[in-house]
């Protein structure tokens, strides 16, 4: 960003909003991770150049976040004006008329740019109705110098088999060092995000094309073994409990050898302001399990305006500046181009400047682009949607099933037990949706 740009910035924001009447108070509900923080810290500065809108906060969890957004939405209580949502909402509830259409979001904000398959999933009928702030697949993130101590070389490609092995001779939880850190928290945007993309790559499926659930196939049974062994053996002590803000906090703090996680967490590893391991991480793509599938997945936090809202206008205004190219610039002006929100923007992934200080660069924009949410496994399923099927029946199956998996880390089930339980849960659920006669 060059200083340069500034004044024109602030003159097209102050000319956008104007200066006088009373102000607007936007209430926004978003997800409390990183970069949303982040933004939250320059809300002065939206402020400051949109003098007739005031900007108030509601930062939750991921889990509290989603229920709280949903019902509201659903009932149409109007409590927000802008909340933070992902693919799996907007078709649902585009479908339903629950959201405002974002096609008129001007040049400034510049939607050509957006990254192909983000930009689709936030697509209903051919609007955009979520505009997106982050974006994400998956990555393997590792710690070169525990790896070159114990002589283990990252491939280029590596399987869960091998991640599994290395955990196994890095894990040093007497040090302080755990070999494999992995989301064991339940929910359906937490746990199971993570089982059901590594559960993909071992073949399963969530449903068959007749939507009969197939928690009780051998590929489901190796998938959640492996991953339950794996998390008991070398995961940190309280494993269930973890999900993604405990374990970036983990890999941070130099407390994991090996984590599989978001592609969004990268940044925040490499960054010596927020990691004490930044020089020490290693990047890979998301691990396969030689069936030609990889366990990568697809999401965005995207902000969409309900149709509840009565100020879609300042709505449209702030939405414009933090998903669009203002607030990159802003972020990467005052903190450094680390900071920025990846994932959203093929023009971030050619800026020289961010790449020089990004060497994951080119690994997150690969999984990015090469998620098929059409065809997640290798056998064909009737839903849309790489971690989740895309059916407003999968948030509660989701949530029950990922209860069951955490249970079974947490060493309360066996993962037959869970696997048990699972299936006959998604089976009670789409039969109560009408799936069966």
């Amino acid at each position: 960003m060059k200083g340069a740009r500034w004044p024109a910035l602030l003159s097209m924001a102050l000319a956008s909003c104007g200066t006088g009447g009373d102000k607007t108070t936007l209430t926004i509900a978003m997800v409390n991770d990183g970069d949303m923080a982040r933004l939250k810290s320059f809300s002065k500065d939206f402020e400051a150049t949109h003098p007739s809108i005031r900007l108030k906060w509601v930062i939750l969890p991921e889990s509290t976040l989603r229920q709280r957004v949903t019902t509201d939405v659903a009932i149409r209580g109007g409590q927000y004006d802008v909340f933070t949502i992902g693919p799996y909402e907007v078709p649902v509830w585009a479908k339903r008329n629950w959201l405002t259409p974002l096609n008129d979001l001007g040049r400034e904000y510049n939607a050509d740019d957006l990254i192909g398959p983000i930009r689709s999933a936030l697509t209903y009928n051919g609007a955009l109705y979520a505009a997106p702030f982050n974006g994400e697949s998956a990555i393997t993130m590792y710690r070169k110098d525990l790896f070159q101590k114990a002589g283990i070389t990252m491939p280029a490609t590596p399987s869960w088999t091998f991640l599994i092995q290395a955990a196994a001779k890095i894990h040093r939880p007497e040090q302080g060092v755990y070999g494999l850190c992995l989301r064991g928290k339940a929910g359906w945007g937490e746990n199971m995000a993570l089982i059901v993309s590594m559960a993909n790559s071992f073949g399963a499926r969530l449903f068959d094309k007749h939507w009969q659930p197939q928690f009780n196939t051998p590929e489901w049974r190796n998938a959640v073994t492996t991953y339950v062994d794996a998390l008991r053996k070398y995961g940190p002590s309280g494993a269930a409990a973890n999900g993604f803000n405990d374990n970036i906090a983990l890999f941070a703090q130099g407390k994991c050898g090996i984590w599989f996680d978001a592609t969004v967490a990268a940044p925040f590893l490499s960054d010596p302001k927020t990691s004490t391991v930044s020089s020490k991480v290693g990047f890979a793509p998301p691990p396969d399990q030689g069936l030609g599938r990889h366990s990568g997945w697809l999401w965005t936090w995207a902000f969409a305006i309900p149709a509840t809202s009565r100020k879609t206008a300042a709505a449209k205004e702030f939405i414009r500046w933090a998903a669009g190219p203002p607030y990159i610039n802003l972020v990467a002006h005052r903190l450094g181009w680390l900071a920025v929100p990846p994932g959203t923007r093929k023009s971030l992934y050619t800026n020289p400047d961010y790449r020089r200080v990004a060497p994951f660069a080119d690994i997150s924009l690969n999984a990015i682009k090469s998620v098929d949410t059409s065809s997640p496994t290798v056998k064909p399923v009737p839903y849309v949607g790489a971690q989740y099927a895309a059916i407003p029946e999968f948030p509660g199956i989701g949530t029950e099933v990922g209860q069951q998996f955490s249970a079974a880390v947490a060493g309360q089930i066996s993962p037959d037990e869970a696997l048990a339980e699972a299936q006959a849960a998604a089976k009670r659920q789409m039969a109560a949706a009408g799936y069966y006669k």
